[in-house]
């Protein structure tokens, strides 16, 4: 195991960190640092800059449209943008979606959906979370039946997604559905390309603790898909929901951004005189030794990673800690702005300028921040069942 960089990789870094202190926006980089809330036209901004450098698809091979990067080079490139108040790349059709159409698409749903996703065109949803139905996939309830009639073959989907993450932004969903009611609860399950914009589809937005609407319910109300938006085999979704699940949780730790989170805590001590306090001070060394800890263990994956050995426990172990000290970070910074956390004010958290509050603009968003980060321990998989994996993991060892 070799935890240490090549030179090629600090030469990596180096290109990266110059490359977005030369190409990202002072505005958006202050939105993201400020951690206020960031716009679909924000993102597709910075991944159009991404796009052009080749770079806007990091774990996608070469020969799909992605620079080919080994997982070191993912890692580093993760870990610079962040710090360099680089917004992340949450798009689902890059990060989710891609992959499983490089891997299992037809030549025809490559050729019509790919070079869409990676200049930024189409936005995806990602439908697979159902009321009863969120860690306990296999349990999802909405159906497609094929039918055919003057048209041609195609699905009627009825159901309801939920936690759909950024609906009202997207285009098309990629949606886990059940098309054989009779068979076991996983082979009975189809992957299929819905548009958004069909008849029966409705978007509510799901209103969440700190004012956002980023995640959504998705009803499909007898809602037509054409034949050829099945993704590989009818009643094999289940395999490429478990593959497009690997990639989605890739980099949930989020190490990144609690190495950026704990900068801002650092600075936001500094900005209202706290930077001496003796206990502010232990606990945020105490953090930095937990999130060294936590990145030894991510090192350990790539490392597990390079020499083609099959990582264990360490996926879920990198969830669970690392949303653990996400949340933590967040309360942290909560108390280090005190009262100021309180006032709260909607329009502030799209754009500070000119924010007249009682609060100084480094410190607005801090309280929604932290309201939204609860949410980091549920989603890609519960910490619970994380948990539940890691046990049978060392029990079946």
């Amino acid at each position: 195991m070799k935890l240490e960089f090549s030179a090629e990789d600090q030469a990596f870094r180096s290109e990266v960190r110059e490359f977005v202190k030369n190409n990202l926006s002072p505005r958006l980089k202050r939105k993201a640092e400020l951690g206020l809330r960031i716009e679909r036209e924000d993102y597709v901004e910075w991944y159009t800059l991404l796009y052009e450098k080749g770079w806007i698809a990091p774990s996608w091979k070469k020969e799909h449209g992605g620079p080919g990067w080994t997982h070191v080079q993912r890692y580093i490139f993760d870990e610079e943008t962040l710090l360099g108040g680089a917004p992340r790349i949450v798009a689902s059709g890059i990060n989710m979606l891609g992959p499983v159409l490089n891997e299992f698409g037809t030549p025809e749903q490559k050729a019509k959906y790919i070079p869409k996703i990676l200049r930024s065109e189409t936005w995806w949803a990602q439908g697979f979370s159902e009321p009863g139905a969120g860690s306990d996939l296999a349990a999802v309830r909405t159906t497609a039946v094929l039918a055919t009639d003057d048209e041609g073959e195609h699905f009627i989907v009825n159901g309801h997604k939920v936690w759909t993450s950024y609906a009202h932004w997207c285009d098309m969903m990629f949606a886990l559905v059940r098309t054989d009611p009779s068979a076991k609860p996983q082979e009975g399950i189809s992957f299929l390309l819905i548009d958004m914009h069909a008849p029966g589809v409705q978007v509510r937005p799901i209103k969440m603790l700190e004012g956002g609407t980023d995640l959504n319910e998705v009803y499909l109300d007898n809602v037509r898909v054409p034949k050829e938006n099945l993704v590989g085999e009818l009643n094999k979704g289940w395999t490429y929901g478990k593959f497009l699940l690997g990639h989605e949780r890739t980099g949930i730790a989020g190490i990144g951004s609690c190495k950026q989170q704990l900068a801002r805590a650092r600075y936001l001590a500094k900005r209202i005189g706290l930077e001496d306090d003796p206990l502010l001070q232990s606990r945020i060394s105490r953090f930095e030794v937990e999130l060294m800890a936590l990145e030894f263990t991510g090192l350990r994956m790539l490392s597990a990673n390079q020499s083609s050995r099959v990582p264990t426990v360490e996926a879920p172990m990198l969830k669970v800690r690392g949303t653990e000290l996400r949340q933590g970070i967040y309360a942290l910074l909560t108390e280090i702005a005190g009262p100021f956390a309180v006032p709260f004010d909607e329009q502030a958290m799209l754009d500070a300028a000119g924010y007249d509050g009682p609060s100084p603009d480094e410190l607005i968003a801090v309280a929604a921040n932290y309201f939204d980060a609860r949410k980091a321990s549920i989603y890609g998989g519960t910490n619970e069942v994380q948990r539940n994996l890691i046990s049978r993991a060392f029990f079946n060892a």
